[in-house]
């Protein structure tokens, strides 16, 4: 089905990027996402509010640990990326 939406640009941005990795369109990887948050509940959990941006990078709170890239290069090992 054919439909217009306005998306927040880190919710596009993740869209884009599965439906890249797994070869799909972006309009099967929104519903593949929404269908995924739609079978998890969460109550109001799902309703909070998205990280800030700034550019296009979300701004996430402060942590007590520098990332360095050995922690990037795990998590995109976990991530399969």
């Amino acid at each position: 089905m054919r439909t217009t939406v306005n998306l927040a640009e880190d919710v596009l941005l993740a869209a884009r990027h599965l439906a890249q990795r797994e070869h799909m369109s972006l309009g099967d990887a929104i519903s593949l996402l929404v269908r995924r948050g739609a079978s998890a509940g969460g109550g109001d959990e799902g309703a909070r509010k998205s990280a800030p941006l700034r550019g296009r990078f979300a701004l996430l709170p402060a942590r007590d640990e520098v990332v360095t890239t050995r922690h990037v290069r795990e998590l995109m090992e976990r991530e399969g990326i």
